[in-house]
């Protein structure tokens, strides 16, 4: 509490006054020795504020509030305040009102007497507060066994501030359990259980009372546990197998199964009542691990058991016949699976000996067998030619293959060794060191000879080295060592060679003869692709490397090797300025294989990586149908998704599995879903993606591919399904017309149209939107717009309420998804009046609301004459008179037929409202829509390709005038 001196005290009325008081020695001032307390206390409940005084006369003790007198019941008998003898204020009952706070405050008691007063320190005065309304009240809890549960609670705003407590099922909650904490409002349970669970109440507490929150449920739910598990189960093929599973929770969990590495084996598999996994008939595709899922409200829990099914041994990569030359190394390929794995061993035709992986190479020699099963057989000898058996085995069953190798001395199976780097042209003195470069690669390693000038170089010169990189050196050169130096790369497939001249003269300036580094040289064009094919020629493109070297590339070299055509590489293209370059004079029906080199001031760049075979077309009278067509049809092309391009072009992908060299191009498939397919042929058997274009818009494609060869055909790739985006209609609907119809006394317009033509609504119509376009005035300066719309599959819509005598014009556009649009040409409707009957006349007057008022005038005044004549009847009663009152009315409806009257002399139609048009918007302007005369209106444009759709000029459409007394105009019908 806080205690405000008071220095000096200003009473709102004079102090009373003491008359005839002597001072006597042992009077004394007055003392307060009793201060007022401050004080909270509830509306409506009596309470004290104490003060006692001593002095000599007693003092006279008065109050004081917030400075002002306080009126007790002394002055005023009604008053709910007393003043006590023992000087204390008692309040008989507190009163607070929203507006009104009379005993609010802070208080004072003075006490005086002759000699002086004394006031009292401060009391305070609050009115203790405790609103109905919970500031946040708790909300249902849903949580797992063992998890916290936390409920808030703001109790309702209160002086003083409330305290909070909780009840759970009206039984207060004991927060001394050691898992209970109740801080801040809210109430927090740690490792909740299932005792937990209940309606808990929110109890906010002060001085006036408690105030209960809505009540809350804690729900305690349990996570599902498994009391029985799936095992890991090892079966033989054809088996039947269980997977049990048994689970409890609450709320009681539901149990599904799934397979980790894909779907559970469709029509084989079966869950049964007491949720365990029943799989007949496994085959090996069914190996994986299968999980029982369990869940309910609260929580989720998974359980694994593998399958393995044994099966019997499978070879998956068959070896291959391979034809080799003595000398060689040769490998094949066996590649088995099966469960358990099988063990792999390989057997010669005819031979008792068997080679196993990792055998003694005492006892296998030349053969040997590695732990995947590959038999390889080093330095190959004549006698070597023959069949060689791979046999694999498990306890599920055993298997076999074998394949034929054939030694011959001129193998046509190896491609040539490559030279990268070869000797180039050297000018030296006499005496100093020549070193010729010859950088090889090639599969076997090839061996390397030097000639010159044709002649092989013998090694019994002491001046001549080979070193180990290939690199030929001659030192002390000599006038005589001059000449035309070749690199000869030879191996079992074939040779290369590459040739320089080294000139030693006198002149030679061998500061000058310095040699090239290598990055001077321009790095390696990429991999050259094979971009089209014929019968004698193939046109080849490929990517320049990044690194130019020393110099900017000036031209390629493109290289060529084909068995049919030697055994060595040939230059057929050089000084190429382009990244592109077509190949001519091939041979037809021929293998043939490319690299291409890159040229810059300081020599050639090393080889780019071998093209992918390409075959030229033609066909041979030795091409064997029957292994083209195996080849091709183990060509496995996968389709990607198309990338769009554009709304009528997408780009197709694809990546091609088990290349052949039969593959001589690709066809490409594509149509409308449900319509005929379309071709488009890809010549390159290098090429990935093709684009296709003109599609249509807002359309649904299926396109698949298919490798070709020839007349031979692959297999097709999966189809896939892209859609083009949609665009706006190019096209208006076609073949609008109007036809009249008779409604209810009412003219209306039924419009129908036909669909744009299909390949230009650019997608699939939602909707057509009609324009209704109508004037007014005579300069034609007021328009009027009316926009509808109807479903796509609706082709006509009706207009009601039409007006004789003015010009309609309507527009119909079709609307996609990508908006709307182009809009028909304008047609135009008039309304003849000859076919206003005298009935919609009357109509149209009766109508009106000058003639409803005119109608309702007359009936009031018909009621007043009555009720005169009753009052002068009763006056009168001595004798009898009938009165007869008759009015004349005339309704307060104008039917002008000067200039600017509506329609022909017809009241009222559009300048009343409108209310016999319904389709005119509420906002449209009452306004009379016909011109002076009988001139007919027009406000919508002719020219749809501006900007502004509507203009006020006049239009040049045919306008259909309708007469429903005769024959309506321009094919119109009524």
């Amino acid at each position: 509490m806080y205690f405000h001196s008071i220095p000096k005290l200003t009473f709102s009325s004079p102090p009373p006054c003491f008359p005839g008081t002597r001072h006597r020695l042992e009077d004394a001032p007055p003392r307060i020795v009793e201060h007022p307390s401050d004080l909270i206390v509830s509306k409506g409940e009596p309470a004290t504020l104490n003060c006692k005084a001593e002095g000599r006369p007693t003092p006279m003790v008065e109050w004081y509030k917030d400075g002002e007198r306080v009126i007790t019941d002394r002055e005023d008998p009604r008053s709910h305040r007393m003043l006590l003898p023992s000087g204390a204020l008692f309040f008989l009952r507190i009163v607070h009102g929203r507006r009104s706070k009379p005993d609010e405050g802070v208080y004072v008691c003075v006490a005086r007497n002759y000699l002086g007063e004394a006031v009292s320190r401060n009391a305070s005065l609050e009115v203790a507060i405790l609103r109905d309304d919970f500031r946040q009240t708790p909300s249902d809890v849903v949580v797992a066994a063992g998890e916290p549960a936390v409920m808030e609670c703001i109790p309702p705003r209160g002086h003083p501030e409330p305290t909070i407590s909780w009840k759970r099922n009206n039984i207060k909650v004991n927060d001394r359990d050691e898992r209970i904490t109740i801080r801040g409002g809210k109430l927090m349970i740690s490792n909740t259980r299932k005792s937990d669970a209940g309606m808990y109440v929110c109890v906010g507490t002060n001085m006036v009372g408690e105030k209960d929150s809505d009540p809350a449920e804690l729900v305690v739910f349990e996570r599902p546990v498994f009391t029985k598990q799936p095992v890991n189960q090892v079966v033989l093929a054809d088996d039947t197998v269980d997977f049990f599973c048994e689970v409890h929770g609450d709320p009681t969990p539901t149990v599904r199964w799934r397979r980790e590495e894909g779907e559970l084996p469709r029509a084989r598999f079966e869950i049964r009542s007491d949720s365990s996994l029943r799989l007949t008939q496994v085959r090996a595709e069914d190996e994986g691990t299968y999980t029982c899922v369990s869940e309910n409200s609260v929580g989720k829990a998974e359980a694994s058991g593998t399958l393995q099914v044994h099966v019997p041994p499978q070879i998956v990569v068959r070896p291959r016949d391979q034809i080799t030359a003595p000398g060689r190394t040769v490998t094949f390929l066996c590649g088995t699976k099966g469960n358990p794995p099988p063990a792999v061993f390989w057997q010669r035709e005819g031979s008792q000996i068997l080679l196993f992986p990792v055998q003694d190479v005492a006892q296998s020699g030349r053969f040997s067998v590695s732990l995947t099963g590959e038999l390889t057989i080093t330095d190959v000898q004549v006698e070597d030619s023959g069949f060689y058996i791979c046999q694999a085995i498990s306890v599920a069953g055993s298997i076999l293959t074998k394949a034929l190798l054939e030694v011959e001395s001129a193998p046509s199976d190896r491609v040539p060794p490559i030279i990268r780097q070869g000797p180039a042209n050297h000018t030296l003195a006499p005496g100093s060191t020549a070193q010729l470069h010859c950088h090889i690669m090639g599969n076997p390693l090839p061996s390397i000879q030097w000639e010159k000038d044709g002649q092989r170089i013998l090694g019994n010169d002491g001046r001549i080295s080979l070193m180990d990189n290939g690199t030929f050196q001659i030192t002390n050169l000599q006038e005589t060592d001059s000449g035309l130096y070749t690199c000869v790369a030879s191996s079992s497939s074939g040779e290369t060679s590459w040739s320089g001249v080294l000139t030693v003269k006198e002149s030679a300036d061998s500061s000058a003869a310095q040699t090239t580094e290598p990055f001077q040289l321009p790095g390696p064009p990429h991999k050259p692709i094979v971009t089209d094919v014929s019968k004698n020629s193939v046109s080849l493109t490929w990517q320049p490397n990044a690194h130019e070297g020393g110099a900017a590339v000036t031209s390629y070299i493109v290289e060529a090797f084909s068995q049919s055509a030697g055994s060595t590489w040939q230059t057929v293209a050089d000084n190429v300025k382009m990244e592109t370059h077509t190949i001519t004079g091939l041979l037809p029906n021929t293998i043939y294989l490319f690299i291409v080199r890159a040229v810059n001031a300081y020599g050639l760049s090393d080889p780019s990586p071998i093209s992918e075979p390409v075959r030229t077309q033609g066909r041979g009278a030795a091409l064997d149908h029957r292994q083209v067509q195996r080849e091709l049809g183990e060509v496995a092309v996968q389709l990607q998704e198309p990338a769009m391009l554009s709304t009528s072009a997408v780009r197709v992908s694809w990546s091609v599995d088990r290349q052949s060299q039969y593959v001589q191009g690709y066809r490409l498939f594509y149509r409308p879903v449900g319509g005929n397919w379309l071709l488009q042929d890809i010549n390159s058997p290098s090429e990935r993606s093709s684009v296709l274009s003109s599609l249509l818009k807002g359309t649904e494609y299926e396109i698949k591919i298919r490798p070709y060869f020839d007349e031979f055909q692959g297999k097709d790739s999966r189809t896939v399904v892209v859609r083009t985006p949609e665009e706006v209609p190019s096209a208006p609907p076609r073949g609008v017309t109007v036809a009249t119809v008779k409604q209810s006394n009412a003219s209306s317009i039924s419009v129908s149209w036909e669909p744009p033509p299909s390949d230009r609504q650019n997608g699939i119509i939602q909707e057509y939107r009609q324009v209704w376009c109508v004037g007014s005035g005579t300069d034609n300066h007021t328009r009027h717009h009316v926009n509808r719309t109807v479903d796509g599959n609706t082709l006509s819509a009706m207009l009601k309420g039409l007006v004789p005598g003015v010009l309609y014009q309507v527009e119909v556009a079709a609307v996609t998804s990508a908006g709307v649009g182009t809009r028909s040409q304008p047609v135009s409707v008039l309304f003849s009046e000859s076919h206003v009957s005298l009935a919609e006349q009357i109509t149209d007057v009766v109508k009106q609301p000058a003639f409803i008022a005119g109608i309702g005038g007359a009936c009031w005044v018909i009621l007043m004459g009555f009720s005169v004549w009753i009052y002068c009847r009763r006056k009168k009663r001595k004798e009898l008179s009938h009165y007869t009152a008759s009015f004349a009315y005339t309704p307060a409806v104008g039917f002008p037929h000067g200039e600017g009257s509506g329609l022909n002399g017809r009241p009222g139609v559009l300048g009343g409202g409108m209310g016999n048009y319904p389709w005119l918007a509420d906002s449209w302007p009452t306004t009379n829509l016909v011109h002076s005369g009988k001139e007919a209106v027009n406000c919508c444009t002719a020219n749809h390709n501006s900007a502004e759709r509507y203009y006020n000029g006049k239009t040049s459409e045919p306008v259909y005038t309708i007469n429903c007394s005769g024959e309506a105009k321009n094919g119109t019908h009524c």
